[in-house]
């Protein structure tokens, strides 16, 4: 009885590399005890019961990937290992993302100003970059916490993984923070030189604090970290993302080797099943966040473009800049998701041309094989299975590609080493499984590749040009 309560419990366990060692020996040390006691193989399953307390999700080591990435998380305060800490996130989320902007749009409203320094639009900005942080915050908070960041970014899965793997996957980590830090810092500096000179130049003369420079200080500063904490969690979520897109094109590429070397159809086949329940899990996972922030980032650009086209509109820097960074903001963040997803379908799909171009070639090599008076493609002298590629005949077409090419999609064919050993059938099997199971990222069903994208943008200009010509008659 207890063996069958405490099997899920060691299904669920998920250990690293540098975790495996002292696992094993921690239930050699309870195996040890039971024998001792008498037991038999029950001491095992007490101690792992009555030790699971210490294998926590959020509990870091020196030898963890993950370490500075939750310090960089704890200092943005969006940790919520501890309750304590989770405190204090839901805290900062609801002081900097409500009570913030909704204090510096009806507290610092500025009705008798000029028009360089009246904020007509304060509205549309906290409204729209407050709703898709808050939709930010509450998709990481319930991924972290129902997942664990470690299950969440799949580190617990990388063991199965080649090398190359996990050293680029490892990598892409340390390089999110980097590419988290060249969107929001643009962002940042302009809202920081737009704040500055607002409130140097006396746009708020409401004294709070006693003292009119020290009122406006205090401020500024709250509305810099405002703005900060918000752009940085909605980037945040979006660069995760692409981190975990990037590990299943490291993976793809990875798997696309398996069609150089002799490899059966059935290991070619369970891999190809692994990688497409991963990208079903990040569908599943993601599709409501990314349906969510379409829809958001899409009222949000419409209801701007309705209320600065209308006839008594005045437009200028001062007056629109605001909204005008709020807008790249939301949509760049939204770029962001959507092409990772169509790159990884992108990638994910390909593999069904290279399925077919390596049936190809190995049909002719046994062709050629079996019927000694068929003309080769190349000499013998070259070796059996050898096919030209651009490299090899000297041709410069191969400098016109560029680095559009990769492992997917490219013009050489493939070596046959020993395809002799794959039936004709086993290959046209795995050729047709592939054209009709097409991997991807979906949404509710919709893939997000590039036709998507094309059906996307196809109906979002159809609706922008019927705004304006209700605005300002455009036809």
């Amino acid at each position: 009885k207890k063996e069958k309560e405490t099997e899920p419990l060691l299904e669920n366990l998920s250990f690293s590399e540098s975790d495996r060692p002292m696992a094993d020996i921690d239930i050699g040390t309870a195996a040890t005890t039971g024998v001792h006691d008498g037991g038999g193989g029950g001491g095992v399953r007490e101690r792992l019961i009555n030790r699971e307390t210490k294998f926590k999700r959020s509990v870091s080591h020196a030898q963890d990937e993950l370490q500075s990435f939750r310090k960089y998380l704890r200092w943005m305060c969006v940790d919520q290992s501890s309750p304590w800490t989770a405190l204090l996130s839901w805290s900062m989320f609801v002081v900097f993302t409500v009570v913030v902007p909704a204090t510096s749009h009806f507290m610092l409203a500025c009705a008798d100003c000029d028009s360089h320094h009246s904020r007509p639009y304060d509205s549309a900005v906290q409204l729209s970059l407050s709703s898709f942080a808050a939709l930010s915050f509450l998709c990481l908070s319930r991924f972290v916490s129902k997942y664990g960041l470690r299950r969440f970014l799949f580190f617990d899965k990388l063991w199965d993984e080649s090398e190359t793997v996990r050293r680029g996957y490892t990598n892409q980590l340390n390089r999110s923070l980097k590419i988290l830090s060249y969107f929001v810092t643009p962002c940042f500096l302009a809202m920081s030189s737009y704040k500055i000179w607002w409130y140097a130049s006396g746009a708020s003369q409401i004294p709070f604090l006693g003292n009119v420079i020290l009122s406006d200080t205090v401020a500024c500063l709250m509305e810099l970290c405002s703005w900060l904490y918000r752009t940085t969690v909605i980037f945040l979520v979006c660069v995760l993302f692409r981190l975990i897109c990037h590990l299943q094109i490291l993976r793809l590429q990875d798997f696309a080797q398996v069609f150089q070397m002799d490899s059966d159809v059935g290991s070619i086949l369970s891999e190809h099943l692994r990688i497409r329940r991963h990208l079903r899990i990040i569908s599943h996972r993601y599709r409501t966040f990314i349906l969510l922030s379409l829809i958001l980032v899409t009222g949000s650009q419409f209801y701007s473009l309705l209320i600065t086209t209308k006839a008594y509109a005045d437009l200028n820097i001062y007056r629109a800049g605001e909204l005008a960074l709020c807008s790249m903001t939301l949509v760049t963040a939204l770029l962001i998701l959507l092409r990772s997803a169509s790159k990884i379908t992108h990638k994910a799909q390909a593999v069904t041309c290279l399925a077919a171009k390596w049936h190809v070639c190995a049909t002719i090599e046994s062709f050629e094989t079996v019927d000694g008076e068929t003309p080769r493609l190349v000499d013998r002298a070259s070796g059996p299975g050898y096919y030209p590629t651009d490299g090899d005949t000297g041709g410069s077409d191969s400098e016109d590609y560029g680095d559009e090419e990769d492992d997917f999609d490219n013009n050489n064919l493939i070596p046959a080493y020993a395809y002799s050993t794959i039936s004709f059938q086993k290959r046209q099997a795995l050729v047709n499984y592939f054209e009709n199971n097409k991997a991807g990222i979906t949404v509710f069903g919709f893939t997000l590749d590039r036709s998507t994208l094309h059906t996307i943008f196809g109906i979002e200009m159809s609706l922008v040009l019927w705004l304006l010509g209700k605005t300002i008659g455009i036809s």
